[in-house]
């Protein structure tokens, strides 16, 4: 299965990385990640990424620097999510069947509140990718 996801994030002056990171909550899963889903027929990751993101949270988005695709398996399948960083740019969450709440938090806390180690490590990517 292939799928498109973005580290979102926005400028955030009071903490120490200068940015903060939106999460979602996912209650099908009650599990904190980044936004992300599958790719429709014919949609390239990229703009299923900026598409999912966009559905998930409400926000559109200023897309930068790719980030570390993901490898891992879902019931038996293999999954495969490319990412992107990218900014906020506006927008208004609203609770959907998806995702029924998002945070925004400084880079340590969101590392802290990811439930998998593999969006642990985007955080990382996301930081080493907008210092260089």
């Amino acid at each position: 299965m292939l799928a498109g996801g973005c580290v979102l994030w926005r400028a955030a002056p009071d903490t120490p990385e200068g940015l903060e990171i939106c999460l979602v909550h996912r209650p099908k899963y009650d599990d904190w990640s980044h936004p992300k889903g599958k790719l429709k027929r014919g949609e390239t990751a990229y703009a299923g990424a900026l598409r999912e993101t966009l559905e998930e949270t409400g926000m559109a988005c200023a897309p930068g620097p790719s980030l570390p695709t993901v490898r891992y398996v879902v019931e038996g399948r293999p999954k495969e999510v490319r990412y992107w960083a990218a900014e906020a740019v506006g927008g208004v969450f609203a609770p959907n069947d998806e995702v029924d709440e998002v945070v925004w938090l400084a880079p340590t806390a969101a590392r802290a509140r990811l439930g998998q180690e593999r969006d642990r490590d985007l955080v990382t990517a996301l930081l080493a990718a907008l210092d260089g």
